[in-house]
């Protein structure tokens, strides 16, 4: 008879009151949509923060509207260093993009909390947001005819339009890559890091029951500066390389 191992997961508030009240609908609803409704919370509470900072400004910022210039100002010098002064118009999406990202990977580290972005089915839909954005990006900088243009390679000269067949191919195939590449490397890495707590929680409540002391070990202290470290990197990353994106698609002269 074949024995199934379920993935480590450290329970989360949604899961622990399904299984406490199972025969109720809404719990259970909310338990499998629990990826969602966690990613929910977080955008919330960057909403709740961000009307806070914008709320009553003031020429001399304390605070939270502090805090929130420093971020954008700081966002703001690096999209506008891959993209060029064309740039500043996707601050808001990029920074809003690694702030939601970040605190989603941050989640784990809450007890109660759970990362949505351990789930391919959140990284797929970030990807096909940043997929969009940039096709309509696109689009509107360059027009249709330049932007049919550079799916095709910018072909020049008899050689270039003669590789068109076999280079507008290659160039929609990488547009649709490109988003792919984006949603495996954040939900695989963010998976890591949640099955590596679950399994040292695990293993900490075993230590202490063998040493028969009231509460486990905490051995997950240990990977908790690695897991701040790589959220932190992942969400940098993502960003990064939809910025990347942003300025491949966007006119050659915005980048002077």
């Amino acid at each position: 008879m074949a024995v199934e191992h379920a993935i480590p997961e450290l329970p989360n508030l949604l899961t622990v009151l399904s299984e406490r009240f199972h025969d109720q609908p809404l719990l259970a609803w909310l338990h499998h949509w629990e990826n969602l409704v966690f990613a929910s919370v977080i955008a919330l509470a960057l909403c709740a923060v961000a009307w806070r900072a914008a709320r009553r400004p003031s020429l001399t910022p304390r605070g939270w509207q502090n805090v929130c210039e420093w971020f954008v100002d700081g966002v703001d010098r690096f999209v506008q260093g891959l993209v060029g002064p064309a740039g500043r118009r996707h601050v808001p999406f990029i920074g809003t993009l690694f702030l939601f990202i970040w605190f989603m990977n941050l989640a784990v580290l809450v007890p109660g909390m759970k990362s949505s972005t351990a789930s391919l089915n959140t990284t797929v839909a970030l990807a096909v947001v940043v997929f969009c954005y940039v096709q309509w990006i696109g689009l509107r900088a360059n027009g249709p005819l330049k932007y049919l243009d550079h799916l095709a390679g910018s072909p020049r000269g008899v050689v270039g339009w003669a590789l068109v067949p076999l280079m507008l191919p290659i160039h929609v195939l990488g547009e649709f890559i490109k988003p792919m590449s984006l949603s495996l490397r954040l939900g695989f890495n963010v998976f890591a890091e949640d099955v590596l707590l679950a399994v040292l929680v695990g293993l900490g409540l075993t230590a202490g029951l063998a040493l028969h002391l009231p509460i486990g070990l905490p051995l997950q202290a240990f990977v908790v500066p690695l897991v701040l470290i790589f959220s932190t990197v992942q969400a940098l990353v993502f960003s990064l390389l939809s910025t990347v994106y942003i300025a491949l698609m966007s006119p050659h002269e915005a980048h002077a």
